[in-house]
């Protein structure tokens, strides 16, 4: 699985202009955000904890029109904390953007 495109690609590129150097800034930012939020959840064995980084993934998701990172973080956030099913799908997001 690679990360989507669309809209989280033209969120990006409005926001960097012409500027690749920018662009590349924003993606890499980006993903660490996420990055961070995944690590956290999959640390998590507490209700609390598990779902302050969820709520933080679906914020990053929305904020960056990242509709398969949206419906991840909102898996998390119905499912038990250290879900490995869960935990999983969102290590292959981040993968997947990453290797792009």
């Amino acid at each position: 699985m690679t990360y989507e495109s669309g809209s989280l690609d033209a969120t990006l590129s409005a926001a960097a202009g012409n500027d690749p150097a920018l662009l590349r800034e924003l993606r890499d930012a980006f993903i660490q955000s996420v990055a961070r939020q995944v690590d956290l959840l999959e640390r998590s064995r507490r209700d609390g904890n598990w779902r302050i980084a969820a709520m933080r993934l679906k914020g990053l998701a929305a904020s960056f029109h990242a509709s398969e990172l949206l419906g991840l973080a909102e898996a998390a956030l119905v499912a038990a904390p250290g879900e490995p099913t869960v935990v999983r799908a969102l290590q292959r997001f981040v993968s997947g953007f990453s290797t792009d």
